[in-house]
């Protein structure tokens, strides 16, 4: 795969297909998770659908730079800065990562892009969207939220869960075991995976890259996040929210609130979907975007046809 260096030195690793003048999606993955993560039946289903698609490793993921030099964060330390009189720094935010995108956009000659993020990605593409609406043109948002996830009673316990499994991630074997029981985790319940299918999936993630000290900076970054519930009411592009009803990990609550601060929103609720992406699901994913992204561009054009002087 093709990278680009940004003006910050953080090398980029991406994948670009579909005609060059077609409308360009950018797909903005989640917390640890590489490009990859973003399944091909999704991937090549909006190319297909008539698409210019980009997904990528964001900083400290898959094959795109590993800032090592800032070293191994406490997430405890982290954690507990927001809630005690704690000092804590982030080794880079949330804002930096959407700088990373727009350095993206800028090397591919992207000045307009559709953008459609998952998890943590979401919250990058809403700022985004937020921050820099000449920029985008429409926004979808899936399994995400406006604010670092709160920490309930439920997601309390997975989360504690998962801090017991974590150290089997120190070899390549134990990460693959690690996946494996991570997405059995937070997977769908209505639509399970075979946990054969699951190791495989995980053996070619961890082959490509294994990188679980880019995880812990990018959580840090996350929980190092503020608020964008005051930003989200100035996002203007077109936006569609997905949301898994039996999510673990970002409950619906924080999906249904995105949508309504967002003036005009659409509201997708999932049945039976927790924090990933059923293989069941992804004709309907791809069918969802793929529509609202056309409904963008249609009121695009519409628009760029009425100020057009006339007999221009």
């Amino acid at each position: 795969m093709p990278s680009i260096a940004t003006c910050h030195g953080i090398t980029l690793n991406y994948q670009d297909e579909g005609s060059s003048d077609a409308p360009a999606i950018i797909l903005i993955m989640g917390l640890g998770a590489q490009m990859t993560v973003w399944p091909d039946s999704f991937y090549y289903g909006l190319v297909n659908k008539g698409f210019r698609v980009i997904r990528f490793d964001n900083r400290d993921t898959g094959l795109s730079s590993q800032l090592e030099h800032y070293g191994r964060p406490s997430l405890i330390k982290a954690w507990l800065s927001r809630r005690l009189p704690i000092s804590s720094k982030a080794p880079y935010t949330l804002e930096d990562m959407c700088q990373d995108v727009l350095e993206l956009m800028k090397a591919l000659k992207i000045k307009k892009a559709h953008l459609v993020g998952a998890s943590m990605g979401g919250m990058i593409a809403q700022l985004i969207a937020a921050k820099h609406k000449k920029k985008v043109l429409s926004l979808t948002s899936i399994m995400s939220s406006s604010s670092a996830p709160s920490l309930s009673r439920s997601n309390l316990a997975l989360l504690l869960k998962l801090v017991r499994l974590k150290p089997m991630a120190k070899t390549q074997e134990n990460a693959i075991e690690y996946l494996v029981k991570l997405n059995q985790l937070i997977g769908s319940p209505d639509y399970p995976q075979d946990e054969q299918m699951l190791k495989q999936q995980a053996r070619l993630s961890v082959s490509r890259a294994h990188t679980p000290d880019g995880f812990k900076r990018q959580l840090v970054a996350l929980t190092h996040s503020e608020s964008k519930d005051h930003l989200l009411k100035k996002i203007k592009a077109p936006t569609l929210v997905i949301h898994g009803l039996a999510d673990p990990i970002i409950p619906l609550s924080a999906g249904q609130k995105t949508a309504q601060q967002i003036n005009k929103a659409k509201l997708k609720i999932v049945p039976g979907m927790g924090h990933n992406f059923p293989p069941e699901l992804m004709k309907k994913l791809t069918k969802w975007v793929s529509k609202h992204v056309n409904k963008a561009e249609r009121k695009r054009l519409e628009k760029k046809l009425k100020n057009k002087p006339i007999g221009a």
